[in-house]
């Protein structure tokens, strides 16, 4: 079984070798962005020369790194060692400000003790 300190997260439905034994429910980590007066500048300048915008690409990073964590804390409160089927969704909610959310479904998994609990379309195995 893996470590209680470990979640585990996959967007596929289950772990390669492990099979689920609870499903918890769902679990979500969700997180409200705005862009500075200063970032948006500093994007404007960035968009004249074309490319990434890396302003906007280190806000998107950052708030969907705040969502996955912030997922991941819901799920260790419901018990969970493992998240499956998870996914990130993002809404403008009005100009300049934008929702970003992950989600997915707590479970509890265990290493598989036969060989038909690890049949196809088990997911990928853990790293």
């Amino acid at each position: 079984m893996p470590d209680p300190m470990d979640l585990w997260v996959t967007t596929a439905n289950g772990f390669e070798g492990y099979r689920i034994t609870r499903y918890l429910g769902v679990v979500r980590g969700i997180t409200v962005r705005s862009r500075s007066v200063v970032g948006t500048f500093a994007a404007g300048i960035q968009t004249l020369f074309g490319g990434n915008i890396s302003i906007y690409t280190e806000l998107a990073e950052q708030a969907r790194s705040e969502a996955y964590q912030l997922m991941q804390r819901h799920a260790r409160e419901m018990g969970a060692n493992g998240v499956v089927a998870m996914r990130y969704d993002a809404t403008e909610m009005a100009q300049g400000v934008t929702e970003v959310l992950a989600y997915g479904t707590a479970v509890v998994i265990e290493r598989a003790t036969d060989a038909a609990a690890t049949g196809a379309g088990a997911g990928p195995r853990p790293a």
